[in-house]
């Protein structure tokens, strides 16, 4: 069964959370008594087919996870040492994915650090899904009416059929072989994409959408961290 083959997690640390400001990285920041980032872990880690959680920080970044992490990581002895990530997230995915010795049809996931709250049925609907295709994503279809707009006057241009568009998540899964190949190509061609699915399909690769988790935010503004403590406070007993 599918489900039952082992996934490597690459979760990207790297960002600098400029949107979000703040005197740290959001990743970083108080949730719970742990920092954001330790949840997203911890969310893998509690799933026995994810064999091993590799985070991608940035290059300055090394003493601020020490000093948030170290004092959590007896708890996640499958996290490995952290590699440093690149400028962009897609030269951070990249040197993740150089970082592991896998072979090419050994699967790989690829998980912003700011989405603490995959949830473990999420997870199970992606790992099932492995037999339909080498590449997946978790995505959310559009429930308001999307309308596209210029961005210089304000004005509407045309309103989309919402019933074909869906809100990309993370986690995304592929092939190690593969998305490394296309990372490569990527890079010697100059494209930048905006996630490793956009990415796969500019390479050719059919990606298939699982459905996502509402849960699944990722922290972007303050009032995604509130919220986020309030659906802790929730599942406290």
């Amino acid at each position: 069964m599918t489900l039952d083959l082992p996934l490597t997690m690459i979760v990207v640390a790297a960002g600098s959370g400029q949107r979000f400001g703040g005197p740290r990285p959001k990743q970083y920041l108080d949730l719970a008594g742990r920092p954001v980032v330790f949840h997203t872990l911890h969310s893998f880690h509690e799933h026995p087919n994810i064999k091993a959680i590799l985070p991608v920080i940035a290059a300055d970044g090394h003493e601020l996870w020490h000093h948030c992490l170290d004092p959590h990581l007896s708890e996640l002895p499958r996290v490995l040492s952290p590699v440093t990530g690149g400028a962009t997230r897609q030269e951070s995915v990249w040197r993740g994915l150089s970082a592991l010795d896998l072979p090419a049809d050994a699967w790989v996931g690829i998980h912003d650090a700011a989405r603490p709250f995959p949830g473990k049925k999420l997870l199970e609907r992606l790992l099932e899904a492995r037999n339909e295709n080498m590449a997946l994503i978790a995505a959310l279809p559009a429930s308001d009416t999307v309308k596209r707009v210029d961005p210089q006057r304000n004005i509407i241009l045309e309103t989309l059929n919402r019933s074909h568009l869906w809100l990309a998540q993370t986690p995304q899964l592929f092939h190690h072989g593969p998305i490394l190949q296309l990372h490569q190509r990527a890079r010697a061609a100059g494209f930048e994409a905006t996630d490793d699915a956009s990415l796969a399909e500019w390479g050719g690769l059919e990606v298939r959408v699982v459905p996502g988790d509402p849960r699944n935010i990722k922290i972007t503004h303050p009032r995604d961290l509130e919220l986020a403590r309030q659906w802790l406070q929730e599942e406290l007993p």
